[in-house]
């Protein structure tokens, strides 16, 4: 261990590895430690055994939960997006071949007290039942225009500069009702809460346009997709390519310690009386506690369950968005579903989680309206954790520390700040226009 690397990364959790992996390509010497005897950190998956101790301290679930092994319950649990900057990543770097994936079969909205397919086109915006007879038709010709929509053609801006007018004042120029103007903020341009109405447009069009290419991409019930096996494997496939790029990996490293010189850089990290030097740490932020300030909580559910969500069309996977306005929260809450299609659980059994940023002191209670549409559960954990983000300045000390995992169950916000660290580590960016073509030889469907 006692070698100068380029970069030590520190923690195995995804966006830990994903920069790991492509470091590694870049030709940077690499050294990637976990204290922990398993890949994942914070995102990793756990089988029923695993699953039991972390949250009930005994070891032996009931047996007609079925065989532990079959269970991988992600701890962190997010779809991807088809057309996303995610999938655009494992393209670029060709993790596809280490993993298969199954489109999600259903994108769902909760809106008056029901939850209803997202409509993501101007034809399915005609069919929605979210919507009355007028409404319809306003909403379609607000989809055609964001269809039409072409940065580098002014003829399809119709006089409107998208870096200028507010989403807010967008929509209006359309007339839509308070309702739709939530299900398209929160359940297809995918923004957390309400903050995006009144700032720049473009971002929200750009959004909408994303989802309806994902959706368009495998003609299926949702624009995402989700690995077989559950999220697990993909730190795994970011740490085979590092792997395969020289990368070096040492998991159960006790005390990682991380070494400043006197001008408070970065010179390496201690483990177990050993010093590897380096030049540049990355890490999530429970390895430089001193370097980060705590931003909020995420408060989770997971229940195992015998059956799909009602009303969702008997769905094994899905995802439902639970729009803040209609909650009366300040935030969104997200319900995610899997099952034994994407070889999550045994045959008949489906994985639930309701997330939430945590807005009380009694977070749990906040999560009634997602577990409300559940229907009957088997058996139920909840986790609370805290979230963090840097506050440290890179450039005077050198260490890039990713922020926690948000609640949201997807990955647009996880890989933005992955290749926003990718640029401070390198001053380069990440080319990702792929040919996402490449991806089908990897995928299931």
């Amino acid at each position: 261990m006692d070698e100068e690397y380029d970069v030590i990364v520190l923690g195995t959790g995804l966006k830990e590895c994903i920069l790991s992996g492509l470091l590694s390509v870049d030709g940077l010497k690499v050294l990637h430690m976990d204290r922990n005897d398993y890949y994942g950190g914070d995102s990793t998956s756990l089988n029923l055994n695993q699953l039991w101790k972390r949250f009930r301290g005994e070891d032996k679930p009931p047996a007609h939960l079925g065989a532990s092994r079959d269970y991988n319950v992600d701890m962190v649990p997010k779809f991807m997006m088809a057309n996303g900057t995610l999938v655009r990543t494992l393209i670029h770097t060709d993790v596809t071949k280490y993993l298969s994936f199954k489109a999600v079969d259903g994108s769902y909205v909760f809106s008056k007290g029901k939850i209803y397919k997202v409509p993501a086109t101007d034809m399915e915006a005609l069919k929605s039942p979210l919507m009355g007879l007028f409404e319809k038709r306003r909403a379609r010709n607000f989809f055609i225009y964001v269809q039409d929509y072409n940065e580098a053609d002014p003829k399809t801006h119709q006089g409107l500069d998208l870096t200028r007018v507010t989403t807010r004042e967008l929509i209006a120029k359309y007339g839509l009702s308070d309702d739709t103007v939530d299900f398209i903020g929160h359940a297809l341009a995918l923004h957390r809460d309400d903050r995006y109405l009144d700032e720049p447009a473009l971002d929200t069009v750009k959004r909408m346009k994303l989802y309806a290419e994902s959706l368009a991409r495998f003609q299926g019930g949702s624009p995402y997709i989700y690995p077989l096996y559950g999220l697990g494997e993909l730190p795994q496939g970011f740490a085979r390519l590092s792997a395969v790029y020289g990368g070096t990996y040492m998991l159960n490293k006790p005390e990682c310690k991380v070494e400043f010189d006197m001008e408070g850089k970065v010179c390496g990290v201690t483990s177990e009386g050993e010093t590897a030097k380096c030049k540049k740490v990355v890490c999530d932020p429970s390895y430089l506690p001193n370097k980060v300030r705590k931003i909020g909580r995420v408060v989770r559910a997971i229940a195992i369950m015998s059956h799909p969500i009602p009303n969702t069309n008997e769905s094994h996977s899905v995802q439902i968005i639970l729009p803040q306005k209609q909650l009366g929260r300040r935030s969104d809450m997200y319900v995610f579903c899997c099952s034994y299609t994407h070889n999550v659980a045994p045959r008949g059994k489906f994985i639930a989680f309701v997330s939430a940023e945590a807005e009380t002191d009694n977070p749990q209670s906040e999560l009634k309206p997602g577990l409300d549409l559940l229907g009957p559960v088997d058996e139920i954990f909840y986790d609370v954790y805290d979230r963090y983000e840097p506050v440290n300045e890179p450039s005077l000390d050198n260490c890039f520390v990713s922020t926690s995992y948000d609640a949201t169950t997807h990955f647009e916000t996880t890989v933005t700040d992955v290749l926003s660290m990718y640029t401070m580590i390198t001053g380069k960016t990440v080319d990702l226009s792929v040919d996402l073509s490449a991806a089908s030889a990897a995928e299931e469907y």
